[in-house]
């Protein structure tokens, strides 16, 4: 891709989206009433989204629109009937997660652009190519990234590639993050998060907030990002105030434009917003200790008045940006004044008086410095045609006509066709029926000695691909069916891991549990089996059928349905759902336990951190951090003497700190359907979430 990087900044609402626009932004990504991933922002009502698509074509600037939230079934037809209407005002692209709802759009607008949201968690090259496939325009990229991964995705697919460069990081990768929906029904997949992560959250040794990582600032590496492959800068920030947009707005217009940042800019940039400073360690590789930070009161009354009305100054007027080309003539009795640019060209008149005195002619010289006043729009002159004797009319007449033919251009700009979009049905869910008789389990382990004789009894029992082989060799020699479990998190490793897949395929081991995207995309490439697993975020019956299109055996369904909404769920894809274990509230880079003076504390057994209520909650670190880090739930999930309620094909039982005598107890009491003896939660089995 040989243009410019695209600078693309947060909208909230009307007075964040002027700011980001006059300080230079290529496109803005905001929200509607519903659906997107910041449910807490201004956002815009159907109203203010067609003004404010409006706004910006006539400025040459670019809208997404985001719709990047998980979906439950009753949901889909109002969000259909969303992106119909982002159709109908021609925004330039909508960011999604939910694959029913991608599967959905793709059938009924083929022709509109669309971007898969960095809550895909897409952080490999086989997960951007299988996107691609899907009909995918660009994926946005997860934060986590460093400078030589983003490039090797970029060399391996012929995609649009977007990377934040600016704004609040998450400890969690996007998309895989359940710590507001468990703690208190709040989900971070459907815009709702709380930010529980921000609160006090301890490991030994650390600062007691070792969920809280500081901002990221790429804004100098914005030219690395560029020849890497990145098309487009976003910044983050659809919850925070005008300045602030303003700020990263025009510091990243500099860096994208080739030229230095001002020291008083980027000074402005980090009082206006910043957790104790910036971070760059994802792109540089350099995570630990150093990324970690608070919003401290320094950081809060940095934001001072002096700051701030120095930087409202950067979007007090309009930008003008625009070239426009004018030209003059005379036809018979009226002058003729024509605008044009970007192949679009309107023709404003004024009409002649032959009575008017000689000396309100205006010679050439003059009428083109009257027309290069495009002061208070969008537009600068850039060719101006006039006649070579100037033009019989007073001044004022000229402005006015110069006047008018802008408006008419701005006017004319404002104006698109929809997008098509084919009104069709979603079909409605056939009723599954559950099987007769015990529900199969599923035992998901994180070390062969969990292995308990119960365990024989399950439908399948699931270890870790990087078990060694012969521990492998010696379950499978007892007649079990073995399921390979892939990295969630798979950074730079994606070469790594598709060598030990194929390592083991040779060695008899085709069945694999994928979390993410881009192990699916490596199963399906290798011929190989895929079993969905909770972090797929299946939450609706069209995303069942599109992973089952996709080549999936079975999938357990997302942490976040409840009881009711599983039952609901059309048939298909054969379907399975968490009923024992300590649920994964985080997938991390960089582990928690690392934010002490020590760094990686090269724990032997899962570490833990612990909330202000004196909860511990375990940390599992996997292959030493290798294939990321997990914040486990403080209590287990228990489902097993309500299985009644359970409408589904299995259960799943995962087993992270458990040794294999508590893994045959837990085992026992499913099938004696009894309650645990000791704390457990139900989870969002209940409640669900919002």
């Amino acid at each position: 891709m040989n243009r410019p990087i695209e600078v693309l900044s947060p909208a909230g609402g009307r007075p964040a989206l002027e700011a980001a626009v006059r300080a230079g932004a290529d496109a803005v990504y905001l929200g509607g009433p519903r659906f997107g991933a910041r449910a807490g922002a201004q956002n815009f009502s159907r109203e203010e989204l067609s003004q404010a698509v409006r706004y910006c074509h006539q400025r040459g600037v670019r809208v997404h629109v985001t719709v990047n939230t998980l979906l439950k079934d009753s949901e889909l037809p109002k969000a259909l009937d969303f992106v119909k209407f982002l159709c109908s005002i021609r925004a330039d692209a909508v960011l999604v997660q939910d694959m029913g709802l991608l599967s959905l759009i793709r059938e009924r607008a083929p022709g509109l652009a669309l971007h898969a949201s960095t809550q895909m968690s897409l952080h490999t090259p086989a997960g951007v190519k299988l996107v691609k496939e899907l009909g995918i325009k660009r994926a946005v990229l997860a934060r986590e990234l460093s400078l030589p991964e983003i490039k090797e995705i970029a060399d391996s697919v012929d995609i649009e590639l977007e990377s934040f460069v600016h704004g609040a990081l998450c400890m969690c990768v996007s998309g895989q993050c359940y710590l507001s929906a468990m703690l208190g029904g709040r989900s971070g997949n459907r815009g709702q998060c709380a930010q529980p992560c921000r609160l006090p959250f301890s490991a030994p040794g650390g600062t007691g907030h070792d969920l809280s990582l500081k901002d990221l600032s790429f804004i100098d590496s914005i030219g690395e990002l560029s020849k890497a492959g990145v098309c487009s800068a976003k910044i983050e920030g659809r919850m925070k105030r005008p300045e602030y947009v303003a700020a990263a707005t025009a510091a990243c217009r500099l860096a994208a434009d080739g030229k230095p940042v001002p020291r008083e800019l980027s000074s402005a940039l980090g009082a206006v917003f910043s957790r104790s400073g910036f971070t760059d360690g994802y792109l540089t590789g350099h995570t630990g200790r150093e990324m970690f930070g608070t919003r401290t009161r320094e950081d809060v009354t940095a934001a001072t008045e002096k700051v701030l009305s120095g930087l409202r100054e950067l979007y007090r007027n309009e930008r003008q940006s625009i070239p426009v080309d004018l030209a003059l003539s005379t036809d018979g009795g009226a002058v003729c004044l024509s605008a044009a640019c970007d192949g679009r060209c309107v023709f404003v008149t004024a009409g002649l008086d032959p009575k008017a005195p000689i000396y309100n002619s205006i010679p050439k010289e003059r009428c083109v410095k009257q027309l290069q006043k495009t002061g208070g729009t969008p537009f600068t002159a850039r060719d101006i045609t006039v006649p070579e004797d100037g033009v019989p009319l007073p001044v004022s007449e000229l402005n006015g006509l110069r006047r008018r033919a802008l408006d008419a251009l701005l006017e004319a700009r404002g104006t698109v066709k929809p997008i098509p979009f084919t009104d069709m049905p979603i079909p409605s869910p056939a009723a599954c029926q559950r099987p007769r008789g015990p529900l199969p389990l599923r035992a998901v382990l994180r070390d062969p000695g969990q292995f308990c004789p119960e365990m024989r009894e399950c439908e399948a029992v699931c270890l870790p691909i990087e078990t060694p082989p012969e521990k492998l060799s010696a379950l499978r020699s007892e007649g079990l069916r073995l399921i390979l479990d892939l990295p969630r998190a798979m950074f730079g490793r994606e070469r790594e891991l598709r060598g030990l897949m194929e390592r083991r395929k040779d060695q008899g081991f085709t069945e694999y549990l994928c979390g993410n995207l881009g192990s699916l995309e490596l199963c399906r490439q290798l011929g190989l089996t895929a079993l969905g697993s909770f972090s797929l975020n299946i939450t609706n019956t069209p995303a069942l059928a599109a992973f089952e299109g996709l080549g999936l055996e079975s999938a357990e369904l997302s942490l976040e349905l409840s009881g009711r909404e599983i039952s609901g769920l059309g048939a298909g894809l054969r379907r399975g759902i968490t009923v024992y274990g300590r649920q994964a509230l985080m997938l991390t880079r960089n582990c928690p336990l690392c934010n002490s003076p020590r760094g990686c504390l090269g724990c032997k057994a899962p570490g833990a951190l612990t909330d202000r209520k004196g909860k511990a909650f375990p940390v599992l670190c996997r292959e030493r951090g290798k294939y990321g880090v997990e914040l486990m739930n403080s209590v287990p999930l228990w489902l097993g003497d309500m299985q009644e309620e359970l409408s589904c094909d299995f259960g799943v039982l995962r087993f992270s700190v458990e040794n294999s005598v508590e893994c045959g107890e837990i085992f026992r009491a499913f099938r004696q359907r009894t309650s645990l003896n000791a704390a457990y939660t139900r989870g969002l089995f209940r409640r669900g979430v919002v």
